[in-house]
């Protein structure tokens, strides 16, 4: 998944860490319990007299292998899906903790495995060690995995105490290690996960602020700039109308000359706050463009809509005016619509040089009117 596919929400992004850790980390595990048993079993005074016990350990382990490989993370990686694959992937991991606790009491109990009893008991300490610090992101789960790896084995060794109560407390005691270095290395799992979350959180900001005029908090020209084009190409091939407005505040400069920049700024905060009064529609997008000149791009909006729109704003500031210290001063714009045709345009430079000409006219014809491209 690419970085701009990464969820962005805190629960999304657990749930996809999460997820991508578990698939990482759940291949080797399921090779290693096979082999473990392959080893046990071949090792044992007897591997022909355990055949089946043997041939059905393999293929109990090879079945939970293939089963973890095969599972795939979702293509849509929504919460939801997420959350179900997880639960999916924690039965493998606990099943296949549970086949060998079981294994591993087998191997305690049974006299023909005498000679590899060894073999199974360090593969247990491995395991229950490689499952603390590999699968610590539910903290309860690892809990009941660590269990159900541990206590089998454990439970058929104290069933034969006099001859096995120092390993039995030796393991007892590793145990107890072991269900703290979880506590730890669960801390430590969600730790790194803030500070993740931390970093997406200034990337986006750094990138808001990148897209953002800083005055006007409107979009900015790289916005426009990266946004345009793909709007264009979304409107061609889904055959949806896309209109865009440039906006041109008239005689700004007038107002800068004769009153300070601070008040042209004040203006330029007030015109943006007018066009979101005006222009409320969740789709559009509102961007400042550079010195006066704003824009807006309205997806699925066919060219007479856009009109009615724009020119509505255009008398609502003129009505208004700029409230200047409770003196109103006159405010106006001059506005070129279009709309995307791809009969006309070629790309979207095409299309917005013939929206821009269209404002132009407007200029040109006395300001404080709309032309349509």
């Amino acid at each position: 998944m690419t970085e701009s596919l990464v969820p962005r929400q805190p629960q999304s992004f657990a749930l996809w860490r999460e997820a991508q850790d578990m698939r990482i980390r759940t291949p080797l595990g399921g090779i290693y319990y096979l082999l473990a048993w392959l080893l046990t079993w071949g090792f044992s005074n007897d591997p022909q007299a355990l055949l089946v016990p043997g041939l059905l350990g393999i293929a109990v382990f090879a079945l939970l292998l293939a089963l973890r490989l095969l599972h795939r993370l979702p293509e849509e990686q929504t919460p939801t899906a997420l959350k179900r694959w997880l639960n999916h992937h924690w039965l493998l991991i606990l099943s296949t903790a549970l086949a060998w606790g079981l294994a591993h009491a087998l191997a305690q109990m049974h006299v023909l495995f005498s000679s590899s009893t060894i073999i199974a008991t360090l593969s247990t300490i491995a395991f229950s060690t490689a499952l603390v610090f590999t699968f610590s992101m539910r903290k309860k789960r690892a809990t009941l995995a660590l269990m159900l790896l541990y206590l089998p084995g454990l439970l058929s060794l104290a069933t034969d105490w006099q001859m096995k109560h120092a390993i039995v407390i030796t393991l007892g005691f590793y145990l107890s290690y072991l269900l703290l270095a979880l506590n730890r290395s669960h801390r430590e799992y969600h730790n790194t996960l803030k500070l993740e979350l931390q970093l997406l959180d200034q990337q986006e900001r750094l990138d808001q602020l990148s897209r953002t005029d800083s005055l006007t908090q409107l979009g900015n020209r790289y916005q426009f700039n990266s946004l345009f084009p793909v709007m264009v190409a979304n409107a061609q091939r889904q055959s949806q109308p896309l209109s865009l407005v440039l906006l041109d505040i008239d005689f700004f400069k007038r107002i800068n000359d004769e009153y300070g920049h601070a008040c042209g700024d004040v203006c330029l905060s007030a015109f943006a706050e007018r066009m979101r009064h005006n222009f409320r529609r969740g789709g559009d997008a509102l961007l400042r463009l550079g010195g006066e000149e704003f824009g807006i791009l309205m997806p699925n909006t066919p060219l007479e809509k856009a009109r009615q729109l724009a020119e509505l704003f255009r008398q609502d500031l003129e009505r208004e005016g700029f409230n200047l210290q409770e003196t109103v001063l006159p405010l106006t714009a001059s506005l070129g619509v279009g709309c995307y045709d791809m009969q006309r345009d070629d790309n979207a430079e095409a299309f917005f040089k013939r929206v821009d000409d269209a404002l132009y006219q407007a200029k040109s014809n006395g300001r404080n009117r709309l032309a349509l491209a």
